[in-house]
Order: structure tokens, then C-alpha cells, then sequence
């Protein structure tokens, strides 16, 4: 996992830790004051259950005297088993503020159910006045028991009246405290969240600013970034590319007459402008720069901005020497290679070349200059838009007295419009040529190299890529003219 998204899993994890323990605290609290309130209401209501269980029980023995019947019998007997249950759950209750009082009214309850008992009994032996005395002091016991149940009620809320006002008070305090921590734990948060974004900004910041001092055009100026993190290596990495420029620019000024001749090369020109370039420098005094500017960087361990120079010197040989006459289909695809090894220094990874050639067909003449154009308008039009780059292929097959050529690329492709102006050699923009010369300038030397119209051709469509087809004669029509005026 990367640093940054470790800081802000980190504040993630803290942000739900503080709230997970605030829900805790909160809860246990409310639990806490829940049960609590619980128990005293079930106090309350098992000493009510008595005295309903007791009123029930008389109700009870009354209707069973007045109708003696198995159905009174059965509903006095539950009730005498409801203010039993009712019983034990009261001895619960004791404690040392109400241990006499609930002593009394076990005693009673007791004396409830006997005095039923013994009123059933004188029933049962025909016995009735008796059985009316006892129903009296059951009758009587049950009214103590209702005002022993009064008392007892009026003692447990004298003796939980403390608690009551501490819960309030308790709550009052719980209150103020939640505000402040509340008030702390944004604070907290504030503080840690404007620690955490300095820590991603600062670095951003600084990068940012050593950005525009490179725009400026400042390359002594050192970055340094105190971080741990992607945006340090990325630091790193884009002051060695300082230090690479820097020292790049501090060669070429060396050669100040160089820069500005290496600089007019990269425009856009002309078959005409190339010569009047051409004109302007001296071949040999470049070609040998670049040769001292390749071998220095050997020397220095940079083996492949060696390469790269000797790259650019071979193909700006070759630029200047052979637009004016024909070469070998080995040799265009020799300078081919040349400058697609420049491009892969440029693009990296974000260009992929894939080669497949018949050598036997290496030996075909063919105009200076032709292919590297129709590669470089693939490099243009089809790599360097795109953000993931992108392939281009090219093929050279043996068909049979032709030679089949197949440049190739899977970019956005070109609309059918173009696609006519530039086969059918319309004026067409091609930005970014380093030779100078434009596609639809390839299509019209080859038209006139040959003596033949058919010899390209393009086939593509917006968002199919582009595939630019050459198919050149093995021996052109003058060759075949002069063969046959020699056999003459």
C-alpha cells in the first residue's frame, strides 16, 4: 500500500475509533441507567402484584362461598398460586432500610393463605359461621396487605429518592462533559487533520513551485522534499531530471551555433527548405560535434544518451545526403530503425515497434525519405495522444514481382476526407516532421519515382487505426526501358 493512502487509511481509523468509543460510552451509559430504572420499577411492580394476587385471592374465596362450584374452586386455587409466586419474588426485595417491614408482609401474606385455607376447610365441614369469620380476616388481611404494600412503596421511594436525583444530576454532568468533549475531539481532529494535509501539500507545494522555477528557466536551484512518501521519490526523480537538463543545456551551450542549427532542424520543412538548410551548415563540423557530444557521453557512463546521439548523427546523415537521389529498401530501413530507436528514447514503454521483414527484398530501390515520414506521422497522429501509446507495425513481404510494404498503427485512425486529400496529393498539414516533408509530398515523389498512381494506398477509419500500403515494383519503368534499349 502506498504512504499517502496509508495517511488516509490512518485518519479513516482514527475518525471511527473516536466515534466507535463515543457509541460505546454512550450506550453503556444509557444501559447502565436503563437497568437501573428497571430494577426499581420491577420492585415496584412485584409489590403491586401482591397486592393484586391478595384482593384476587378474597374475590375469590368469596365467589367460591357464595357458589361452590369446581370452576370458583379452580380460579381460588390459582389465585392462592399466584400470590405465592408473588411471595418469593417480594424476598428479593429485602433490604436493610425495609428488612422489618417486608417481614411483616411475608407474615401476612402467609396469614392471607392460611386463613383461606381454614375458611375452605369450615366450608367443606358444613361449619358456615366460621367459614364467614375467616372469610372476615382474610378479607382484613388483604386490606393490610394493600396498605403494608403503600408503605413499603412510599419507603422505596424515600430510599431511591437519592438515586433519582443523582441520575439527574448525573445526566446533567454527562451533558456538560459530552459538550466538551465534543468541542475537544473537534478540536483534536481540526489539529490532526490540518497536520495530515500538510503533510500531502507542503510536498505538492514545493514540487509545484521548483515546476515554475524550471519554467523559468532556472536549473540550479536544488528541490528537496522532507517526506516519505510517492510525492518524495517523485521529487527525487524530477530534480534528476534537472540535474540531467541542466547539465544537457550546459553542453550545448558550449556549442551555442549548434543549439541554433539543431533547433532549425526539427521545423517543418520543405524539400526546398531542407537543401537551403543544408546550405546554410557545414555536414562535417555537425557530424563530428555530434560524434564528440556521443563519445564524451560514453566516457561518462551515459552509454545510452551515446546511442541516442549517435542515432541522431546517422540520421541526420542520411536526411541530407539521400533526398535528392534513389536507396536501397536496405537502407531506408536501416535509418527507419535509427529513428525509431530516437522515439523509444522519447516515448519508452509507450511505443512498441514490431518488425517483420522479407530480406530478400532489401535490394528494391526506392526514394530517399520515404518511409520515415509515414512511420513519423504514425508517431504523431496515433502514439503521442494517446495516454497508454500505443504499436505500430511494419512489414516488408515478397509479392511475387512486387514488393509489399505495410506500415501499420492501432490510433484513432483518420477520417475519409483526409484519407482522399492525401492520396490525391491536396496541400495537408502534418505538424511535427523533423525532415520537412509531409505525407502528401511521400505520395507524390513515389507517383513520380515509379510512373505509376496506384503504388499507395491507406485504409482506415475513425477509431480502427491507420494502415498506409506500399506496393512497389521490383524494377521501375526506366530500368525496363533501358534493359530493353540495351538488347536492342
Amino acid at each position: 500500500m502506498n504512504s499517502i493512502q496509508k495517511k488516509i487509511w490512518a485518519l479513516a481509523a482514527v475518525v471511527l475509533f473516536i466515534m466507535v468509543a463515543i457509541w460505546i460510552t454512550l450506550t453503556y451509559y444509557n444501559q447502565k441507567t436503563q437497568d437501573q430504572y428497571n430494577d426499581i420499577l420491577q420492585r415496584y411492580l412485584r409489590m403491586n402484584e401482591v397486592t393484586t394476587a391478595s384482593q384476587m385471592t378474597v374475590t375469590a374465596l368469596n365467589n367460591y362461598l357464595q357458589t361452590p362450584n369446581k370452576l370458583n374452586l379452580a380460579q381460588l386455587d390459582w389465585s392462592k398460586e399466584q400470590i405465592r409466586k408473588a411471595r418469593l419474588e417480594v424476598i428479593d426485595l429485602r433490604n436493610a432500610d425495609n428488612d422489618f417491614a417486608l417481614t411483616n408482609y411475608m407474615n401476612l401474606i402467609d396469614s392471607l393463605v392460611e386463613t383461606t385455607d381454614r375458611s375452605l376447610m369450615f366450608r367443606s365441614e358444613k361449619e358456615t359461621e366460621d367459614s364467614e369469620k375467616a372469610f372476615s380476616e382474610a378479607t382484613r388481611i388483604s386490606k393490610y396487605i394493600s396498605d403494608m404494600t403503600l408503605t413499603l412503596l412510599d419507603t422505596e421511594l424515600k430510599t431511591y429518592d437519592r438515586f433519582y436525583r443523582g441520575i439527574i444530576e448525573q445526566s446533567t454532568e454527562m451533558k456538560k462533559m459530552g459538550i466538551w468533549l465534543l468541542l475537544l475531539i473537534t478540536f483534536l481532529l481540526m489539529l490532526f487533520t490540518y497536520w495530515f494535509s500538510l503533510s500531502i501539500t507542503n510536498p505538492v507545494q514545493k514540487l509545484t513551485q521548483a515546476a515554475k522555477e524550471l519554467s523559468r528557466g532556472r536549473f540550479d536551484l536544488q528541490i528537496e522534499v522532507q517526506s516519505n512518501d510517492e510525492i518524495s521519490f517523485l521529487a527525487k526523480m524530477f530534480d534528476r531530471m534537472r540535474i540531467n537538463i541542466n547539465n544537457l543545456i550546459s553542453e550545448i551551450q558550449q556549442k551555442a551555433q549548434l543549439e541554433n542549427e539543431l533547433q532549425q532542424s526539427k521545423l517543418l520543412l520543405q524539400e526546398s527548405q531542407l537543401r537551403s538548410l543544408q546550405s546554410q551548415i557545414n555536414p562535417h563540423f555537425l557530424f563530428n560535434t555530434l560524434d564528440t557530444l556521443s563519445k564524451k557521453a560514453y566516457l561518462e557512463g551515459s552509454e545510452e544518451t551515446s546511442d541516442l546521439l549517435a542515432s541522431v548523427a546517422g540520421l541526420l546523415r542520411y536526411n541530407l545526403k539521400r533526398l535528392d537521389r534513389s536507396v536501397t529498401l536496405y537502407d531506408e530501413t536501416k535509418v527507419l530503425k535509427m529513428y525509431m530507436e530516437i522515439q523509444k528514447t522519447r516515448y519508452t514503454d509507450r511505443l512498441r515497434f514490431l518488425v517483420s521483414i522479407d530480406e530478400s527484398c532489401l535490394y528494391v530501390q526506392i526514394p530517399g525519405l520515404t518511409l520515415q515520414p509515414i512511420i513519423e506521422n504514425a508517431v504523431i497522429h496515433a502514439i503521442e495522444p494517446s495516454e497508454d501509446g500505443g504499436t505500430i507495425w511494419f512489414r516488408v513481404t515478397d509479392g511475387g514481382d512486387r514488393v509489399t510494404i505495410e506500415i501499420e498503427d492501432d490510433g484513432p485512425g483518420m477520417p475519409e476526407l483526409k484519407i482522399m486529400q492525401i492520396l490525391k496529393e491536396y496541400p495537408v498539414e502534418t505538424e511535427g516532421h523533423s525532415t520537412g516533408i509531409g505525407f502528401s509530398n511521400v505520395v507524390k515523389r513515389l507517383r513520380l519515382f515509379y510512373a505509376e498512381e496506384q503504388i499507395i494506398d491507406i485504409e482506415s477509419f475513425p477509431g480502427g487505426g491507420t494502415k498506409v500500403i506500399l506496393n512497389i515494383p521490383k524494377t521501375r519503368a526506366v530500368e525496363k526501358v533501358d534493359k530493353a534499349s540495351d538488347r536492342g
